[in-house]
């Protein structure tokens, strides 16, 4: 079992102000590149407020889960919601290896011990910056691939997807997305429809996995910093999406895989 157990409070000093100001920092970066941005919140949950890895992955995946849930109609409007239930064989190839992939990775997260789990999370917070470059700085086609190797492939890849949402509390879009386009060859506004579908179970599963092990008590505990922090991501990701496309991919992508790069390497050191 994870020794990461013990629920920190953040630091006095930050205040709901900062922790508004946090989440809309946070929200902006995602905004501005079309996700929820729960990546860079993360090593702030625990940098700056002083969270245990554990504690910070179920406040990441309580505020993640309120930013998908107002992202959803948002994204019903911009693609006909007749369109993408017309894809829906997509998002139940990837559920049917997302939902198992949350179950396990949660599994994983409580069971570790806490220098593990930083470690774990430093890895993926590397791999999510080479994501980030990779989806951003190439144009992805689909693979075209046979139904039989579709199938198990987006199982595959959806399992994986679960695993790593689950154990750093994001929705996983920034992997689902590419996903949806490469072995479905959908387009990247319809993916990023169907990749809320997809992360919105996914995450009520690895939820109901944390609340196995206590999970619920850290949210009961910061409930005013959560929803606080929640808003102020919500509000950020908003003012993001107008800024979409003000600052050119070649200048903004990079800038936000050191931060992540960066983030990574504390969170590695971190004991």
């Amino acid at each position: 079992m994870s020794t990461d157990r013990t629920l920190r409070p953040f630091r006095p000093t930050h205040s709901a102000p900062v922790a508004f100001g946090a989440g809309a920092v946070i929200g902006v970066l995602g905004g501005m590149i079309g996700l929820g941005g729960a990546e860079f919140r993360l090593p702030l949950l625990i940098g700056l407020f002083g969270f245990a890895a554990l504690s910070a992955v179920i406040l990441n995946k309580a505020m993640s889960l309120v930013v998908v849930l107002v992202a959803l109609p948002a994204r019903l409007v911009a693609v006909p919601a007749a369109e993408v239930a017309a894809r829906w064989p997509v998002a139940v190839n990837l559920l049917a290896g997302s939902l198992l992939g949350a179950w396990a990775g949660a599994s994983w997260a409580v069971r570790m011990r806490g220098t593990t789990l930083y470690k774990v999370l430093a890895a993926l917070m590397a791999v999510m910056a080479a994501a980030l470059v990779v989806t951003h700085t190439t144009t992805p086609e689909g693979l075209a691939l046979p139904l039989w190797a579709q199938v198990p492939a987006g199982v595959a890849a959806g399992f994986g997807i679960g695993v790593v949402a689950a154990i750093m509390g994001v929705a996983g879009g920034e992997l689902l997305i590419p996903t949806i386009v490469l072995l479905f060859g959908e387009d990247v506004k319809t993916a990023g429809s169907l990749s809320l579908l997809v992360s919105l179970p996914t995450m009520l599963v690895a939820f109901a996995r944390y609340s196995r092990d206590g999970g619920f008590a850290v949210l009961g505990a910061h409930l005013r910093f959560t929803a606080v922090m929640a808003a102020g991501s919500i509000a950020g990701a908003l003012l993001g999406g107008l800024l979409l496309g003000v600052f050119p991919d070649l200048v903004l992508i990079p800038v936000l895989a050191v931060i992540l790069l960066v983030s990574a390497v504390k969170l590695a050191r971190h004991d």
